[in-house]
């Protein structure tokens, strides 16, 4: 198919796919940023299989009308962070529930729901609402952002003016077969400021999400999130960050289940002696597809970035990671990292791997690597020999696979909450329950 024949469908689809959207009314600020956004996505197109960064993740279900229904899941277990004290913000299938969720506010902290702030003429989510997804469109288009923030109808605004001890734990409830969801959040810190945002729940049927965070000069934000485990869900999230110098990034996400999953990562280190670290666990069983695709920008001196990613698949489950880091011509003493590895527990799973480093700087430390594998038959052995029942053995060798993407979270009662979920995943699996 010729490139203009390529392009025009993709227009035409897009087109299509546009009528099942309205754009939400607001203020000045809010109509220019979305009809911004608007103008972004018509003019790349929704995704299709035959761009470079989805080939291996088909997005045709991710924007489809007729792919948004999902059967809601009873866990019959306790949410993530429920022993966490922690400010709690409810979404069900998008829709804000009040009552469910904590007074929107605490110390240090001015927090306001997005269908809000777009009300307003003036808004300080106005510096960060859509400009850092629109930096985020170059070098590699992300259409489903520009869809976000074109559409959504909420989600959060944070401003941090200080040192938050308490986290702000959103929970995302699944409630309705069909529900469709858009939700972007805005998150802002002032210059030495501090905030850990914690997520968990499945969201919806089908959830378009976008996150996109101000970290100034010696701020710090803190991420963990927990998706799943509706089986049957798909979601595509976005997470944009910008630092400053002495800034701190760190996120960690944990996937269990769902039919599709794709989470995108992009972030500019822009001061100098800053920090970034992401990474994921993700556990995969059956009919199961986890794309995690990230590309950090290294734009200042003596910068650190982290990516760590590692996946569990069995009985066909696919992994994706697509990982790449850019160090800018002026980005000298950089410290890159990147690991991206897979468990695989049976002969019918699949791991998908493009980890890239592209370099102008000479001053530079950096490297990545991806392995695919399965079980250590020897440590397998070694226990078995010892006493160790055979689940039990696999069991514990997977939680050490995993331990590298554990301790990138830095809250000792969070990673221990995060452990306890992966142990409860690895006992289901040894009894068929997924």
């Amino acid at each position: 198919m010729a490139r203009a024949d390529l392009k025009q469908r993709k227009l035409d689809a897009t087109t299509e796919r546009l009528r099942d959207f309205a754009m939400p009314a607001g203020g000045k600020w809010a109509r220019e940023a979305r009809e911004a956004a608007l103008l972004r996505l018509t003019g790349m197109g929704l995704p299709t299989k035959r761009d470079e960064y989805w080939r291996w993740t088909d997005p045709s279900s991710l924007i489809s009308p007729d792919d948004r229904r999902a059967a809601v899941f009873d866990a019959g277990e306790p949410r993530p962070f429920t022993d966490i004290d922690a400010l709690k913000i409810v979404f069900v299938d998008g829709v804000f529930d009040a009552e469910a969720s904590d007074e929107l506010a605490g110390e240090n902290l001015e927090i306001t729901r997005l269908a809000e702030a777009t009300q307003a003429d003036i808004h300080w989510a106005s510096s960060v609402y859509g400009v850092l997804e629109e930096r985020g469109q170059t070098p590699v288009e992300r259409p489903l952002g520009a869809l976000n923030t074109a559409f959504a109808s909420d989600g959060i605004c944070i401003r941090v003016s200080g040192v938050v001890t308490r986290p702000v734990n959103i929970t995302y409830l699944h409630a309705s077969e069909t529900s469709d969801a858009v939700l972007h959040h805005v998150v802002k810190l002032e210059e030495g400021a501090a905030l850990t945002l914690l997520e968990n729940g499945p969201a919806a049927a089908r959830f378009n999400k976008c996150i996109e965070v101000e970290i100034p000069d010696g701020a710090k934000f803190n991420h963990v999130r927990t998706q799943g485990r509706d089986h049957e869900r798909r979601a595509v999230t976005h997470l944009y960050a910008r630092l400053g110098s002495n800034a701190a990034f760190k996120s960690f996400t944990l996937t269990a289940n769902g039919v599709l999953t794709r989470n995108e990562v992009v972030l500019e280190l822009v001061g100098n002696d800053s920090m970034a670290h992401v990474a994921g666990a993700a556990l995969g069983d059956g009919d199961f597809h986890h794309d995690d695709t990230v590309f950090i920008t290294h734009d200042a001196e003596r910068c650190e970035s982290r990516q760590v990613f590692k996946k569990v698949l069995r009985n066909g489950a696919t992994g994706v990671f697509q990982g790449k880091i850019l160090v800018k011509k002026d980005a000298q003493k950089t410290d890159g990292y990147q690991i991206s590895q897979s468990l695989l527990l049976d002969d019918d799973s699949q791991f998908l791997a493009k980890p890239e480093l592209e370099i102008y700087a000479d001053d530079v430390v950096c490297s990545h690597g991806s392995t695919t594998g399965a079980i250590d038959e020897q440590a397998l052995y070694y226990m078995r020999s010892r006493g160790v029942p055979k689940t039990e053995a696999e069991n514990l060798l997977t939680l050490s696979f995993l331990a590298e993407a554990i301790a990138e979270i830095e809250d000792e009662a969070i990673a221990a909450d995060i452990n306890d979920r992966l142990v409860a995943w690895l006992a289901r699996r040894g009894h068929g329950k997924g």
